[in-house]
């Protein structure tokens, strides 16, 4: 169900939705013999940014089209507030594919209003719509400007733009960072946040993983076509233990570290040595040992980074080079 509320500034443009889950139960595709979805389950909450993460040729695209019944599913289905999605939900919803549709030849005011007026918007109203994001995007010099003569970093503001004319419910967006600077960037997560605020459902994936930690409540992440991983950020960061940074005022080995309960594994850069471990309950037991083997200038604890998380969970981490007990 949807209430229409009378808000200003960003809101003003439509809804704010009080539902709005998108479901993906058991998806299954496969191209000629190659499985490309392999039971692929996870669900999308209104209200959250979404990260959708996986190396290139793991399913996230052909996962993306399938939302908007642009590519065929061997099984499983799609389900957006408890039901199987149709034709009517589908024009509440709103994409921004990888490969850029716009048209090149038109100016970028022309383009939205005509994306506008094939969703149902008059001409006034599609103008309206696009004068507000050219606005908020940094684009108003550039509305009268052919695509074909706009930056990338532009061009990829108006797409995103065409994905949010008709005001949707739900926002698809495949590497909506790509060709952005920093400054366009910070624009771009911060009308992400804005949607999300207002209820939204928005999915993204994007391979600049440090962006995705920054700005993403949660994330889903696949491999080979299957879920691997998923949960919020900070449950995910922190579920395989933590990382300890002791740096040595003098030169030492790495003897000391052998027995240790709740090191899980380390590696080192000149001085300073980092070790995985289990839980921060380990962290005082590890620093008194290493204070015992030889001055050490400090010590920091961290949670993982989201980039270590992704390559454990597709079976890469390069982060654990040496081992005690068991390397991740």
């Amino acid at each position: 169900m949807k209430r229409r509320v009378v808000l200003t500034g960003i809101l003003e443009l439509g809804e704010v939705f009080v539902d709005g889950t998108l479901s993906l139960r058991s998806l299954e595709r496969s191209f000629g013999t190659t499985p490309v979805l392999r039971d692929l389950s996870f669900d999308v909450p209104p209200g959250l940014i979404f990260g959708f993460l996986g190396p290139n040729g793991s399913g996230k695209t052909t996962t993306m089209r399938a939302i908007f019944g642009l590519t065929r599913l061997d099984g499983g289905e799609v389900l957006f507030n408890g039901h199987r999605v149709d034709r009517q939900d589908r024009l509440s919803f709103g994409y921004m594919p990888e490969e850029r549709g716009l048209y090149r030849k038109m100016t970028a005011s022309a383009q939205l209003r005509y994306l506008g007026q094939l969703h149902g918007l008059t001409a006034a109203e599609a103008d309206r719509r696009a004068s507000y994001w050219f606005d908020r995007l940094g684009l108003v010099d550039h509305s009268n400007k052919k695509i074909e003569a706009l930056s990338l970093g532009n061009q990829q503001r108006v797409q995103l733009v065409a994905a949010l004319i008709h005001d949707p419910q739900l926002l698809v967006l495949d590497e909506p960072f790509s060709g952005l600077d920093p400054v366009a960037t910070a624009s771009m997560a911060e009308v992400m946040r804005e949607l999300v605020t207002q209820g939204r459902t928005l999915l993204f994936s994007s391979h600049q993983l440090d962006l995705v930690e920054s700005i993403c409540d949660s994330v889903a992440i696949i491999n080979d076509g299957r879920l691997v991983a998923q949960g919020s950020v900070f449950e995910l960061t922190v579920a395989d233990g933590l990382d300890l940074t002791i740096t040595f005022s003098e030169p030492t080995d790495d003897t000391w570290l052998d027995g240790l309960a709740g090191v899980v594994g380390f590696n080192r850069t000149g001085e300073s040595v980092h070790i995985r471990l289990v839980s921060k309950d380990e962290a005082n037991g590890v620093v008194s040992a290493a204070m015992a083997a030889a001055r050490i200038s400090e010590f920091r604890l961290d949670r993982l980074k989201l980039s270590q998380v992704f390559l454990k969970a597709v079976g890469s981490d390069p982060h654990i080079s040496g081992t005690v007990g068991v390397a991740l």
